[in-house]
């Protein structure tokens, strides 16, 4: 068995976006060699998020919408965490609800997806540099 591991790094200029990461994971499986195995893609900061799901504008558009929802952003006195001096509190809430990593299968060196199925990085705090890492094992 063979293993690999990246992390790949963003820096995104707004508090929050969701990035189409799937091209940067597919070559990471080329790079790795691994035709059959799994991949693990995580955040590793908490506030951001690594999720499955439709790449389409509209839907992104809603994510955002429903999260600010459950979470609004402001104002930042709703929250204790702020209280610390952060301003961040929602994002933590967020990266919950949208999970903290995915794993897919690896079949004959492809990413064994459902139909319309990609790989997101979701920020909820941006402005800052954060990693993904991604972890492939298998054979």
């Amino acid at each position: 068995m063979k293993s690999y591991r990246k992390e790949l790094w963003f820096n995104i200029p707004k508090r929050r976006a969701y990035i189409n990461i799937t091209p940067q994971i597919e070559d990471c499986l080329n790079e790795s060699g691994i035709s059959d195995g799994i991949i693990l893609c995580n955040a590793m900061h908490i506030t951001s998020s690594v999720f499955i799901n439709d790449d389409e504008n509209g839907l992104h558009s809603d994510f955002d919408k429903w999260l600010e929802t459950l979470a609004p952003e402001k104002p930042y006195s709703h929250y204790a965490h702020n209280n610390t001096g952060e301003d961040n509190a929602d994002a933590h809430l967020k990266r919950s609800v949208m999970g903290r990593e995915v794993l897919v299968a690896v079949t004959n060196g492809k990413l064994d997806f459902g139909p319309w199925e990609q790989i997101f990085y979701g920020e909820f705090d941006g402005k800052r540099n954060k990693r993904v890492l991604v972890k492939i094992i298998g054979n």
